[in-house]
């Protein structure tokens, strides 16, 4: 007689993956860059406050902030969550799969020790563990229909854009004193051009002194993040109905993609104009205000625009614009780690030069390139050996248990 045994759960071969949410993943993992940026060159508080920067904001600076800010910011974030919340059900399959099930769990408690790694030894702004721990939560909503994970999910994002919209504009009606109050608990947050000169000082001064800030501000970060595990697991739940839909696989109809990108094209010139006048001291006497920050909040329009034209381009259109993307999606995890170590290295690590504080903010869009150029090329020629990225294979073979092959042909 012979055992029958059950097939062991393998990793998603290369030939099987979605070409369109790699296309999109590595789209998030190189946008996400452009913002984190300012927290790699910086300590915390500028990153609150710009103002609070050693340098001045020149001419050079303040473009590459409105680009910044108006292409994005919040946006490509956005975009990395939502392909998070599908990647759990992608993984975890429906909630009585007894394989995939402690297949996912296990993903997501180990992804909470590499954060942790990540987090308190390499970069405070690592978003690894408020994902792992929001995915833990999105576990138990992963066997509902996709239909009803969007009406969920778009249904707490918008109502959350809506109070953070009013929220901003509620400020042009509050007393001058009130007005006044809140500018400085807000200016407290980031702390004063002292706090701001001491803290370079302490990072550049050694290991203690870089591990004494960083533990600082990501203790701040993660006091923060509890507040975001609503909107992070809306989104999730999103990205999930999104993609048992079919949405990302690039199976709803042409219209719903081109109606999609138009509505987000409309707030992102909104937002690119207010940002402009805002950017360049423009507004008139009595304008209102809050405007850009009211569009701000509803950034997850302009992140499905974006997410349309992707699929569009992978799915209908010139397939070879999609195409360069997606080696970098295929590897977003160990691309976006391995930003963190190149700009920490620059910045903040002590066996590096310890720029922090040093540059100015028109170098900073050229480091950006310089990475996007790097992992634009490095993704394709590692992946032409490969199945998958080392920090993809390491964590694969946390989660099997067992060790997965990475080179092509085993």
């Amino acid at each position: 007689m012979t055992d029958v045994l059950e097939p062991r759960p393998q990793p998603v071969a290369p030939k099987d993956r979605t070409r369109s949410l790699d296309a999109m993943r590595g789209l998030a993992v190189l946008g996400i860059l452009a913002v984190n940026i300012v927290a790699f060159a910086f300590p915390f508080g500028v990153y609150m406050d710009a103002d609070l920067a050693p340098q001045a904001m020149g001419p050079a600076g303040t473009y590459w902030m409105w680009v910044s800010d108006t292409f994005f910011h919040s946006k490509f974030i956005t975009l990395f969550t939502m392909l998070f919340g599908a990647s759990v059900f992608m993984v975890g399959g429906e909630r009585k799969d007894p394989v995939r099930g402690p297949l996912i769990q296990r993903r997501l408690l180990w992804l909470i020790v590499i954060a942790l790694i990540h987090g308190l030894l390499i970069w405070w702004g690592d978003v690894l563990l408020l994902y792992a721990v929001t995915g833990l939560l999105a576990l138990l909503c992963r066997s509902m229909s996709g239909r009803k994970l969007i009406g969920i999910g778009l249904g707490v994002t918008i109502l959350l854009a809506l109070l953070g919209a009013l929220g901003a504009l509620a400020m042009n009606f509050a007393p001058p004193e009130m007005q006044a109050s809140m500018a400085a608990q807000k200016a407290a947050m980031g702390g004063t051009p002292e706090t701001i000169a001491a803290s370079i000082t302490t990072y550049r001064s050694g290991w203690t002194g870089m591990l004494q800030e960083n533990f600082a501000a990501w203790t701040q970060l993660q006091v923060a993040s509890l507040f975001f595990i609503p909107s992070t697991l809306a989104l999730m739940l999103l990205g999930m109905g999104l993609f048992k839909t079919g949405f990302m696989a690039g199976r709803a109809p042409t219209w719903v993609y081109l109606l999609t990108a138009a509505l987000g094209g409309g707030v992102l010139a909104a937002t690119g104009w207010y940002g402009w006048r805002d950017a360049w001291g423009t507004e008139t006497e009595g304008a209102v205000q809050g405007v850009p920050e009211a569009l701000g909040a509803f950034a997850f329009v302009i992140t499905l625009a974006y997410m349309s034209v992707m699929i569009l381009l992978a799915t209908r259109g010139p397939k070879l614009i999609a195409a360069v993307f997606e080696p970098v999606g295929r590897m977003a995890f160990t691309n976006y780690l391995s930003q963190s170590i190149i700009m920490t290295t620059i910045f903040t690590q002590p066996w590096g030069p310890r720029l922090i504080g040093q540059l100015g903010w028109e170098t900073l869009p050229l480091l950006v390139a310089g990475v996007w150029a790097t992992q634009l090329i490095w993704s394709p020629l590692w992946l032409s050996l490969f199945r998958m990225g080392p920090l993809e294979w390491v964590w694969r073979c946390l989660t099997y248990g067992r060790i997965v092959p990475l080179l092509k042909g085993r």
